[in-house]
């Protein structure tokens, strides 16, 4: 029997599987892929996850508004945020955090304008924390060249909301940070990329109830489809390469990683 696996941070709404996302399902399936959590990241692509959520009975939607897109975000998301995190199949709430490498200066903007992304952000990823507290759900929390603002600005909320630190790429001192936080972490397909042998030191060192697998599809292909469009099905090869790191068989990697995911998403049936 092919052990099973979640992909717990998976972008099915964007315009990359259009053309064909049964297919992708269909191969998710084939490929022992029990539960994807689909992210949305702004309101009209939280409601498109939350309508796949709604027709397939292996996806689940997490809600919410990517900081890099926090210019565009209106000023309080609060009210929309609530009204789709009571649906039964909102696991989560976010994509939320905050990205200082995707910044005003990098394209002609200011230092000013740059200040001023950075506090959007920060009102947002408030708005988010604030949100899953009131609805006992925990966060999906991007962070881009921002662990130390992140940690600082989750450090008040800690006792009511867990985040789930995606595409981890970090090294062992900020995995045990968001560790002693109560978070977690998950990781893509970098794991497999030749040049990511620190990552895959973090991941050795991870406690086993602490860490889950995600593919950030369309993002992120492992070896050996890296550089193509990745999608569910790739958790499989994900999956491989942490058995290998963790000295594990791939059904005692399956069973503690879905059991993560089903404690860290408390809706995940």
């Amino acid at each position: 029997m092919t052990p099973t696996f979640y992909d717990t941070h998976a972008h099915l709404d964007y315009p990359d599987f259009a053309a064909d996302l049964p297919a992708v399902l269909e191969r998710a399936r084939a490929a022992g892929i029990a539960r994807i959590v689909a992210v949305g990241t702004d309101l009209a692509s939280s409601r498109r996850v939350l309508e796949l959520a709604e027709q397939h009975d292996f996806i689940f939607a997490a809600v919410g508004w990517h900081p890099a897109h926090a210019s565009e975000a209106p000023a309080d998301l609060r009210d929309p945020l609530r009204e789709l995190g009571r649906h039964p199949k909102v696991v989560a709430i976010g994509e939320t955090g905050l990205d200082y490498y995707h910044l005003p200066s990098r394209q002609q903007g200011s230092s000013a304008d740059d200040d001023q992304h950075r506090r959007k952000q920060a009102a947002l990823f408030e708005q988010h924390l604030e949100v899953a507290a009131e609805l006992g759900l925990n966060c999906v929390v991007h962070q881009r060249d921002s662990l130390e603002a992140v940690l600082a600005q989750m450090q008040p909320w800690a006792s009511r909301v867990r985040g789930q630190f995606h595409c981890f790429v970090n090294d062992l001192s900020a995995l045990e940070r968001i560790l002693a936080l109560g978070s977690l972490v998950s990781f893509t397909g970098i794991l497999t990329f030749n040049n990511a042998a620190a990552v895959r030191a973090a991941l050795a060192a991870a406690p086993h109830d602490q860490f889950m697998l995600e593919t950030d599809c369309p993002f992120l292909a492992p070896v050996p489809y890296r550089g193509k469009r990745a999608e569910p099905a790739y958790v499989k090869e994900i999956a491989e390469v942490a058995a290998q790191v963790r000295g594990l068989s791939l059904a005692e990697l399956s069973q503690a990683t879905c059991a993560t995911a089903h404690r860290f998403f408390q809706r995940l049936t």
